[in-house]
């Protein structure tokens, strides 16, 4: 086994888990937070030897949905060992959570749930379960314009010293993908590298990483820089359809943009070039190719290694053609190179400036003009024009030239272009990729008309086409939000393939130079205004006139300072092939005559450098400024002083100033007379210049603050034209308000463009104003626009005010509320005394007000508190405005609706909701009684019976139940909600609504929302009714009980109250930690007014999912103590608590709501037991005062358990057990009519059930992120009424202790794992190790059964293990110190599983593993009867075996396969009965075991020699014995030759 430890790691920030031992399945549930702002997250398995790791980008997780996974198995690979295959799964949930983002936590199954691996692998939508591994080659060829990296005086002293001016750059290729990093080789000196290099990754595919990085950096002894970076989108070169293809690139001209190309030795902008937002000028372009080749890792050839490989490659191919030329004593070479990535064409870039406005003042009067660039690098001089053959050199004109600004207002400059518009154009030479671009042209023209609601589809695309006609015809009225859902995701689908990624034009940027400075610029994409012959691949903005806002570069551009205008042009491009600019100026408006450059008999075909326009028209606009609502808080009061500034063309004009206001009503109508615009009649009337509106707050001290901007178009009328409907006069519109990019309110307005006619200003249609306004020189907007009102009646509900807090340091004292709505108000009473009774004396009040009929165009409501101080003097509190008054208005119940309420009577059965789940057989579940309960398998077969007795049943049973712990939900089930409980029932504003009344100025952009809690400074409880006058006589009889309350009858007094307040906390779950260990030890923390409870004490140590179980009670007195708060905090040793987070209840609104939250609605009577009823009501007394209140018929109980409330029936049960038996009552008909208590007609609501609510723990100090969750709920008790009874008990279940023996009796089958060698057989020296999950500490071992031939082992031996067990929770539960310096004791809860392993023993080294067994002690497989049996499939096939429980069959005996068989007996006792009935480990006393009876095979070769040399010659070493023998009577015979031949020679010689 191992020692196994998780490390999760983002960039450079590790988080490991604890080490667990000693196992090869660990369970950890930990919770790791990793602050990031990388891309790329690593899990890896263990910090010693990798065993294997799962790379995926952060960004995958934040795209799934809910920015999560949940309960998913991630599958580790080894990247050492590609061939390897799978090194384990690890099961985790990884969520990516960012400022008001919430984790979703759903309930978690039960341990015992089975797993499936592969249906739940840790992969986003699309992406198969199987994966391969595959190598990436990125091929890297080149580069071209690489900007200049040295200055004049470094390239002076470089020359001074070397002799000679190299170029001082040294770039090379960096690429990133999946966590790794490859590199090129670096070319010294060289603005123009070539490598011809390819690196090759080694990566799963699909990959999880989508993007990969590509970066030329300039190589430095002291820190490399980026001179360029690009990412390309796997996603965006791969298809994964029926005819998909592998992710493939090129080769292509990839470009590169950032900083500027100027040099500098700090560059502000160097961000940019690392690609960290959008480049602001052309930096390099790179050619390079990718592919992707799937890897069969069978093969012997494949490396098994996944480190990056840098290899070098043939040089593309490219042919060489030459075109020679010559006219008019002219010659010209024009070498057109012919690559793989395409025909190299000439290019021509044409732009016309029709105007430019709104300068920011700022720039200072120098003189300004705009430069156009394609690709500073390839602006050619001196080509000549092929098509017309002209000898004149065409010279490239990329900026206007120079011109002073003329003042438009305080803020902005304009350039008097007037009738001359000056013009640039350039000519380049690209390879040729337009079919690229047409057809991403196409895409963008069905997305832009699917947008517009008019699908003329084109018929190039006909299978796009054929999907949006089969989306269409299924269209239907109850699909209607499915279908809209998939055109949505269909538009989405068409935006992601109109982005090209491989195209060779670069972007254009057009900069805004003064004083030779580069001050602004805008990016207009090369597609946007490529030519083509056929209008749907033509650019949207190809040949049209398109309004740019130039913007600052990097950093500058975000903030406040961003969102100024720096300048507005209206701007004519046209970007196409040189041959084809024969109508390049055919969409510019007409009327114009061009300036050439030249003059001469040649200059007829070259472009114009200016435009001089000979027809103008003159109009006047009329803007309608009506109102605003919902502006941006500029001052530190939390209002704003707000005007508009409106701007058209070079004119500009404000709105008065409105003080103190967020929804100003300047009912103003501005006119602009004589404004000029070029070009003809009808281009004007369709498509006029837009108009800029932009919000200001006026300061008495320094520049008005920008507060918003939005645009608006006229309705524009020719001369010719009749002024009357549809057309005109024009109607009000709301336009968005935008600061930055987060709305900033919105406007009310329209806009009129008018044409003066030859008659001058007589034939304009005449201004009507209201007779009854006098306003001076501020004009009113005209009766046919300004909305027709009517005479309504507001009422307002003064409650009270709650959490006020200081205002310039001071209490506030006497609040009182004005309520302000179109100039019309109502002030409420004075508080007196806001801190012994912050209501209010007098509570409704009333005012009538002129509105607009239309409700869309009703004004906000304003709702301000000052605070009356000493002297006369008024402090603003706070302030709220409410932007939408239709939810407060009265509308009488319909009639007809309601016939069905009083023609007869409709019956309601008494029924218990059962909420079917999947249900387990081994689950433990609870039941309503006593008694027996079955248990069925699959076939039905009965296989048990249980025993459950009542005294088993408590609180938690039902609570488990409802959370589908327990699968089955029972009738006495609580309700769990997944949230708040206010976000169940509307904020309980069913009645009385809150106010948030804000104070200072509100934030800036993300931070928006977070920065309008911060600005919070009290709450304003009340409510509003509107209606129109007069009244109906229907509202008339409604208002008869009490004028003086009006539409607010039947309310409660708001005098204070005494109420008893009992919190129960269950638990907490997925808190942050809060020590270094990544753990905490929480305790709750309990505010209520002056009341505060920590419960310091009884701290949790080292947990994030606590369960407390604890209830406080709390005397409270509303309104005084009227918000709740529930802390949790992590207990220190040293030093103050922390804070992990707190949720807050407003109880106010709780106990005044109609929906009854003071105290839930159990699903069941009982006056005894777990269910016991807890409300001081009975259902009959609550039934019966819901009735009083509402003025309700009934209720009148009738025979037959039936009960009649306001022509309601309702039918149930009569009876009830208590002690003395059965008896009738008739609580059981009043509950029925408390559950459907929604359905009684005029007065009905949901009343809310018994109840558990989530609620999350939010940190003032890390807003708007969840640190986790908390389960409680909140009963409240008038201490006027009868006391309730005692607090329910929810302590946490107690750990039962019990004792489990496990009796190995045999083994068998075990793999033999030693060869002996002098005996030659196989054999093992068996041993069996076992333990309980999580208490490795406890392994205990059989003696060793030596020798063991067959595999066969005889032990009899007993392991016992105590333990505590939840069966609640099927948990163990452990207490250990973690370590010897920790403090006290931490609580485990493992799931209950024995593993048993079978080892054989050696002597001189580490004993061998040979097989293990891990047995699920709540659900493992029946053993077998005897080992034939046995097989593995027990294990591996476990939905075929019948399984059993330890827990419920106590004592079971029988074979189970574990790389052999064992043969064991499990016994569960208590541990009363283990202490009655005592046995020995092992064989020891008492009741000690038999020794086996092991057979003489089992004992050492020594103790039988004879045996053993028999063995060992007769058949181990047979043939080598007889090799051996002859060989030594060969060699006996050769040496009795030797030793004879010399006597038996000399005889011969001698003769004898």
């Amino acid at each position: 086994n191992m020692d196994p430890v998780v490390c999760a790691e983002i960039g450079d920030d590790k988080k490991y888990t604890q080490t667990k031992e000693s196992t090869n399945c660990p369970y950890y549930n930990e919770v790791t937070n990793l602050p990031w702002n990388d891309d790329f997250l690593m899990i890896r398995r263990r910090s010693g030897t990798l065993v294997g790791s799962f790379k995926l980008d952060v960004g995958t997780v934040y795209s799934h949905p809910e920015h999560q996974f949940f309960h998913k198995w991630a599958l580790l690979s080894d990247p050492d060992d590609i061939t390897a295959g799978c090194k384990g799964y690890i099961k985790c949930d990884i969520a990516v959570v960012g400022k008001g983002d919430n984790i979703k936590t759903p309930h978690k199954a039960t341990e015992t749930d089975e797993d499936d691996i592969e249906g739940n692998l840790l992969l986003p939508e699309g992406v198969p379960t199987e994966r391969q591994w595959a190598r990436y080659y990125v091929k890297i060829y080149r580069a071209e314009g690489l900007p200049k990296m040295n200055t004049s005086i470094m390239a002076n002293v470089k020359k001074a010293f070397i002799g000679e001016n190299k170029d001082l750059v040294d770039p090379y290729v960096q690429i990133l993908f999946a966590g790794q990093r490859g590199k090129t080789s670096i070319q010294k000196s060289s603005y123009e590298p070539i490598w011809n290099e390819q690196i090759v990754f080694t990566e799963m595919f699909p990959p999880l990483c989508k993007r990969m990085k590509v970066q030329i950096r300039d190589s430095d002894k002291v820190n490399d820089v980026a001179l360029g970076t690009h990412f390309i989108d796997l996603r965006k070169i791969a298809n994964d359809g029926d005819k998909g293809f592998l992710p493939t690139l090129g080769p292509a001209w990839v470009n590169m943009y950032g900083s500027t190309r100027s040099y500098t030795i700090m560059d502000e902008h160097q961000d940019l070039n690392e690609g960290l937002g959008e480049g602001v000028s052309f930096r390099a372009r790179l050619l390079v190719s990718l592919g992707v080749e799937i890897l069969d890792t069978s093969s012997p050839e494949i490396m098994s290694s996944t480190e990056v490989q840098v290899e070098g490659v043939p040089n593309i191919s490219e042919v060489g053609l030459t075109h020679l030329s010559s006219q008019c004593n002219l010659t010209k070479l024009l070498i057109v190179f012919i690559y793989a990535t395409g025909k190299v064409e000439e290019f021509f870039l044409f732009g016309a400036f029709l105007e430019a406005t709104m300068i920011d003042r700022k720039i200072g009067d120098k003189p300004i003009s705009f430069e156009v660039t394609i690709e500073e690098s390839e602006l050619i001089q001196g080509s000549s024009d092929e098509e017309e053959g002209d000898d004149n050199d065409l010279v490239s004109v990329s900026s206007t030239p120079p011109m002073k600004p003329v003042i438009t207002d305080r803020n902005y400059f304009h350039l008097p272009y007037f009738e001359r518009k000056p013009c640039i154009y350039i000519k380049s030479w690209w390879q040729d990729q337009r079919r690229r671009l047409y057809n991403a042209n196409i895409m963008d023209n069905i997305a832009d008309k699917l947008v517009s609601q008019s699908i003329t589809l084109i018929p190039i695309k006909n299978v796009i086409s054929q999907q949006a006609k089969t989306i269409r015809t299924q269209v239907k009225k109850n699909t209607v939000r499915d279908k809209i859902k998939l055109v949505q995701n269909f538009l989405q689908k068409l935006r992601f393939l109109a982005d090209e990624p491989q195209h060779s034009i670069p972007d254009i940027y057009i900069w805004m130079i003064s004083n030779n400075k580069r001050i602004a610029y805008a990016r207009v994409p090369s597609k946007d205004i490529l030519y083509s012959g056929v209008d749907e691949e033509t650019g949207k903005d190809c040949g049209k006139v398109k309004t740019i806002f130039f913007k600052l570069p990097g950093k500058k551009g975000f903030g406040a300072a961003g969102w100024t205008v720096q300048a507005k042009t209206e701007i004519y491009l046209w970007l196409g092939l040189n041959r084809q600019r024969k109508d390049f100026l055919s969409g510019l408006p007409n009327g114009f005559e061009e300036n050439k450059m030249l003059k001469g008999p040649g200059s007829q075909s070259a472009p114009p450098i200016s435009l001089t326009y000979m027809m103008k028209q003159i109009f006047q606009l009329r803007v309608h400024m009506y109102q605003a609502r919902s502006l941006f808080a500029a001052d530190n009061s939390g209002l704003s002083d707000p005007f508009a500034r409106v701007f058209f063309s070079t004119h500009s004009q404000v709105t008065e100033v409105l003080n103190e206001t967020l929804c100003p009503t300047w009912d103003q109508l501005m006119v602009y007379d004589n404004i000029e615009l070029f070009g003809e009649v009808g281009e004007l009337r369709d498509d006029p210049p837009i108009i800029v509106i932009e919000i200001y707050d006026q300061d008495t001290v320094g520049k008005a603050e920008f507060m918003g901007r939005t645009f608006a178009k006229p309705i524009t009328k020719m001369a010719d034209e009749h002024y009357g409907p549809p057309r005109f006069p024009p109607q009000l519109e709301y336009y968005q308000i935008y600061r930055g990019n987060c709305t900033a309110g919105e406007m009310l307005a329209a806009f009129e463009l008018l044409q003066i006619g030859p008659h001058g200003k007589a034939d304009l249609p005449p201004i009507d104003s209201p007779t009854d306004m006098d306003r001076g020189p501020i004009l009113p907007v005209p009766l046919g626009i300004r909305p027709v009102l009517s005479k309504y009646r507001i009422e307002v509900l003064f409650w009270g005010l709650r959490d006020l807090k200081r205002v310039n340091l001071v209490a506030v004292d006497r609040p009182r509320v004005d309520i302000e709505c179109a100039g019309k108000g109502v002030q409420s009473s004075l508080i007196q005394n806001y801190k012994k009774n912050p209501n209010f004396g007098t509570l409704v009040k009333m005012f009538e007000v002129d509105l607009p009929e239309n409700e869309l165009l009703h004004p906000p409501l304003n709702i301000r508190v000052v605070d009356c101080r000493a002297f006369g003097r008024y402090t603003l509190v706070g302030n709220h405005a409410v932007t939408t008054l239709r939810k407060f208005i009265y509308r009488a119940a319909d009639k007809h609706a309601n016939n069905w309420n009083t023609q007869g009577t409709h019956t309601y059965m008494h029924t218990h909701a059962h909420i079917h789940t999947h249900t387990n057989e081994h689950t433990p579940r609870c039941d309503e009684k006593g008694g027996k309960k079955k248990k069925r398998k699959k076939g039905g077969d009965e296989v048990e019976e249980e025993e459950f007795d009542e005294s088993m049943l408590d609180w938690w049973c039902k609570y488990f139940a409802s959370i589908e712990t327990l699968m089955e939900v029972r009738p006495s089930g609580k309700m769990v909600y997944p949230k708040e409980l206010e976000k169940e029932f509307d904020n309980f504003e069913d009645w009385l609504h809150t106010f948030n009344l804000f104070r200072g100025k509100a934030g800036d952009d993300d931070d928006q929302n977070m920065a309008d809690e911060d600005r919070i400074i009290g709450k304003f409880k009340g409510s509003l009714c509107m209606y129109k006058v007069p009244v109906s006589d229907e509202m008339q009889r409604e208002m008869g009980f009490d004028s003086n309350m009006g539409m607010f009858q039947n309310i409660p007094t708001n005098d204070p109250i005494n109420v008893l307040v009992r919190v129960y906390i269950i638990r907490a779950t997925d808190l942050h930690p809060a020590d270094i260990n990544g753990k905490a030890d929480p305790y709750i923390a309990i505010k209520l007014g002056k009341s505060d409870i920590k419960d310091k004490d009884n701290y949790i140590s080292k947990q994030l999912n606590p369960i407390f179980g604890k209830s406080f009670d709390i005397e409270a007195t509303f309104p005084i103590d009227s918000t709740l708060t529930v802390s949790v905090y992590d207990w220190d040793l040293v030093g103050t608590d922390d804070l992990i987070g707190e949720t807050k209840l407003d109880l106010e609104n709780r106990y005044y709501s109609k929906h009854r939250a003071i105290c839930g609605i159990p699903s069941k009577y009982a006056i005894h037991g777990y269910n016991v009823w807890r409300d001081p009501l009975k259902p009959t007394q609550i039934l019966a005062k819901l009735c009083k209140e509402g003025k309700l018929d009934g209720p009148h109980y009738g025979p037959g358990g039936r009960v009649k409330v306001a022509n309601r029936v309702f039918m149930g049960p009569t009876e009830i057990e208590d002690e003395n038996g059965t008896k009738q009552t008739d609580e059981h008909l009043a509950l029925t009519v408390l559950k459907h208590w929604e359905d009684i007609p005029r007065v009905g609501c949901k009343l809310i059930p018994e109840h558990v609510e989530t609620r999350p723990l939010l940190n003032p100090d890390k807003p708007g992120i969840e640190q986790g969750r908390i389960e409680m709920w909140v009963d409240m008790f008038p201490k006027d009424m009868p006391a309730p009874g005692p607090a329910i008990d929810i302590s946490p279940r107690k750990p039962k202790k019990f004792e489990l023996r496990v009796i190995i009796w045999n083994t068998d089958e075990v793999i033999l794992e030693d060869d002996d060698i002098f005996t030659g057989e196989k054999s093992s020296d068996i041993f069996v190790r076992g333990w309980l999950k999580g208490q490795q500490e406890d392994k205990q071992d059989t003696d060793v059964h030596y020798h063991s031939l067959t595999g066969e082992g005889l032990f009899n031996w007993r392991f016992i293990y105590p333990f505590d067990y939840l069966q609640a929770e099927e948990k163990i539960v452990i207490s250990k110190k973690e370590s010897m310096f920790a403090w006290d004791e931490t609580e485990y809860k493992i799931p209950a599983r024995l593993n048993l392993q079978v080892w054989d023993a050696d002597h001189f080294s580490a004993d061998d593993f040979l097989g293990a067994i891990e047995l699920d002690l709540n659900r493992f497989p029946r053993g077998g009867k005897t080992a034939k049996q046995c097989s593995i499939d027990m294990v591996l096939n476990e939905q075929d075996i019948p399984m059993v429980s330890i827990f419920k069959q106590r004592r079971i005996k029988g074979w189970w396969p574990f790389l052999g068989k064992v043969e064991a007996e499990l016994q569960l006792m208590t541990a009363e009965e283990a202490e009655k009935n005592p046995v020995g480990e092992g064989r020891n006393e008492p009741e000690p075991l038999e020794k086996p009876n092991r057979p003489d095979t089992a004992f050492l070769w020594f103790l039988m020699p004879f045996k053993a040399i028999k063995n060992l010659i007769c058949n181990q070493y047979f043939w080598l014995t007889v090799k051996l023998v002859v060989a030594l009577l060969l060699v006996l015979i050769l040496g009795l030759f030797i030793y004879s031949m010399p006597g038996y020679m000399a005889k011969k010689l001698m003769g004898v």
